[in-house]
Parts: C-alpha cells; sequence; structure tokens
C-alpha cells in the first residue's frame, strides 16, 4: 500500500475520508463495477458528516474513479463501460466520424527491464516485463504502431493469445483478468521520424513524420503500472484534449 496513503491524518478532512475509500479499492473491498456503500452508511463508518463524504466522492468522481448514477448509488468505474473504454485514446478524425477501432498484433514477448523502463515503473533493472507491440487500425487503416510493457509480476500469464482475445482496450482486460485498473496517466507528445520497423508496419516511407505519445498509466495508490509508446499517422486525424 501506498505509504502516503496509509498516513492521511495531515489532509483536509474530506481529502482523508477520500483516501480512506480509495485504500478500500485498492484492498479490493469493492472491485470495478461494484457500489459502494451509501453516502449515510460511509459517514457512519468514518464517524464524519454525510457532507464530508459527499466533497471525497465528487472528487473520486471527477477522477473517474467512481461513477455516480441517479437513483442507483454510486459504482467504481470501470473499463468495461463504454463511456471510459476508449477514455485514453485521443486520435481523432478532422472530420469528426466515427470509426471502426481494430488491432493487430505484432509480438508479444518476455523482456527485462533496462534503466529507463525500471525508473519510470518504480522496478529494478532487469526484473521481468512482457512487451506488447501492436498495429491500431482506424476503419481499417493502420494508425497506431502501439508499444506498450508492463511488469511480469503484476501480468502473470499476460500473452499474446491474451492479448488477441481482448481485440481491443489493454485495459479492459488488465481489470478483468488480472485486477488491475488504470485511473489516470501522464502522457509526453512530440515530433518524430519513422523508423524502419515502424514505417513497414504503417505502410509509410522511412522518416515519414508522425506524432510520439509517451504515456505512464497508473492505477490507485498512484502506482505506475504499464509504459506505452503510440507512434501516430496524422495526416487526416488530430490528437484532441479537452482542458477545464
Amino acid at each position: 500500500m501506498d505509504k502516503q496513503l496509509s498516513s492521511p491524518s495531515y489532509r483536509p478532512l474530506y481529502d482523508q475520508i477520500k483516501v480512506l475509500i480509495t485504500q478500500g479499492l485498492i484492498g479490493g473491498e469493492w472491485k470495478p463495477g461494484d457500489v459502494i456503500p451509501s453516502e449515510i452508511e460511509l459517514a457512519a463508518r468514518y464517524k464524519v458528516s454525510q457532507g464530508t463524504v459527499r466533497k471525497a466522492i465528487d472528487s473520486l468522481s471527477a477522477e473517474n474513479i467512481l461513477i455516480r448514477r441517479q437513483g442507483k448509488g454510486t459504482f467504481v468505474a470501470t473499463h468495461s463501460e463504454e463511456v471510459t473504454k476508449l477514455r485514453f485514446l485521443r486520435l481523432t478524425a478532422i472530420d469528426g466520424k466515427k470509426e471502426l477501432l481494430q488491432n493487430e498484433l505484432i509480438s508479444c514477448v518476455k523482456s527485462k527491464a533496462d534503466a529507463y523502463i525500471a525508473k519510470i515503473l518504480e522496478i529494478k533493472a532487469g526484473a521481468a516485463t512482457v512487451e506488447v507491440k501492436r498495429l491500431l487500425t482506424f476503419s481499417g487503416r493502420p494508425l497506431i504502431y502501439d508499444h506498450l510493457i508492463v511488469p511480469a509480476v503484476s501480468f502473470k500469464g499476460l500473452n499474446s493469445n491474451k492479448v488477441e482475445e481482448c481485440n481491443g482496450s489493454m485495459y479492459s482486460m488488465y481489470e478483468s483478468q488480472f485486477g488491475v485498473r488504470m485511473i489516470r496517466a501522464e502522457e509526453r507528445l512530440k515530433a518524430v521520424a519513422a523508423n524502419q520497423e515502424v514505417a513497414k508496419s504503417l505502410g509509410l516511407k522511412e522518416g515519414y513524420p508522425l506524432l510520439s505519445i509517451e504515456r505512464v498509466s497508473f492505477t490507485y495508490g498512484d502506482k505506475p503500472m504499464e509504459w506505452r509508446l503510440g507512434l501516430c499517422l496524422t495526416d487526416d486525424h488530430h490528437y484532441m484534449s479537452e482542458l477545464e
């Protein structure tokens, strides 16, 4: 468990309750898709006002960790829902048309973390990892060369069959088969030139300009669980992000 989460006393009261609810999620008390206790029940459990609990739940809802449903209660968010399935995919057609998204597995192999990946995933250099490369197609056209690495200890049994069977959101598969839910991500964007391997996969000339999206995804407790590099063809697509 994250050390900061185990000692929330220095935080504002609603934030302490937010941390305690998050600890329940980390410990598996409430799993993705589960309904959590009512505000009244949580207020009694934590010996605080219902308003304090509501503020904590509002904050968790704003972070897409919990979802309120009118007349039904508050649920743990899940990547299996359509509204969140493609939450981190921001490549959009310039004309705004909906597209059929599919993926083709290039490789899924066991590897060892180099110093860079080890630092990002907070594991030891040389630790076992699983490395996946895929080609993401939009209405049959390859647009993203997708390269990801996860720590093997958290994804025991992840192999090419599982990747092909999921045929869609890796995050939904992580959640349903390995109990790992990604709740937030950090991204870094820059322009790059396609190398020989990537150019061949995307049907381009070597050196063709691409948008590089390097992402680190985190689960509960702000623990990094996946490094991912998406190399995107943006001739008639763009990266769209809503800012608040």
